[in-house]
């Protein structure tokens, strides 16, 4: 995994295990925010969780694994951005992110985005990539939306979240697609 260099401004570099502490207070700064989207935010209750996390993600032997990197502003941490279930025989893979509570509205989540859609079509030869937002949630659908992601549809009831099962907006972009 490389580090993907955006801007002038914006980095995403591979997530270390040195940036636990950094990402876990990010976590408890921005959890309010957060939580109402995103499951893992009630099971993150140390420095130790984001730390395991981290060191799971990195330690994977999985055919389908996790490729996390962080997103650096102008060198301050401002949150995460993945590939998940990289699925290599397949060519597909699922963007997931999220952003610190003092970083949003500034457009960094759109162009951190926009860089991973490219490696993962580019250096990662993929063929699909997806990204699935809870309904509801129009800033984070915002983001597929405003790259030109096709709406595919709701997956009813995809994700546990807060005790009851949500259903997620899934929309996608083919390599076919994006370079035109």
């Amino acid at each position: 995994m490389t580090t993907i260099k955006v801007d002038e401004y914006l980095e995403l570099r591979p997530v270390i295990p040195a940036s636990a502490q950094t990402i876990y207070n990010s976590i408890k700064r921005s959890g309010d925010h957060l939580r109402r989207w995103l499951p893992f935010i009630e099971n993150t209750q140390s420095v130790n969780d984001t730390r395991r996390f981290i060191k799971t993600t990195i330690k994977s032997t999985c055919s389908k694994k996790d490729m996390i990197f962080e997103i650096s502003e102008s060198n301050v941490f401002a949150g995460l951005i993945s590939l998940k279930e990289v699925d290599r025989v397949n060519g597909k893979a699922e963007i997931g992110y999220w952003l610190d509570v003092n970083m949003t509205g500034k457009g960094i989540m759109l162009r951190a985005c926009k860089a991973v859609v490219n490696y993962a079509f580019d250096d990662l030869k993929l063929n699909r990539v997806c990204i699935k937002t809870a309904v509801g949630n129009k800033k984070s659908a915002a983001i597929p939306i405003n790259l030109g992601f096709y709406f595919e549809g709701t997956e009813r009831e995809g994700e546990f979240l807060n005790g009851k099962f949500q259903d997620l907006m899934v929309y996608s972009m083919l390599k076919s697609e994006w370079k035109k």
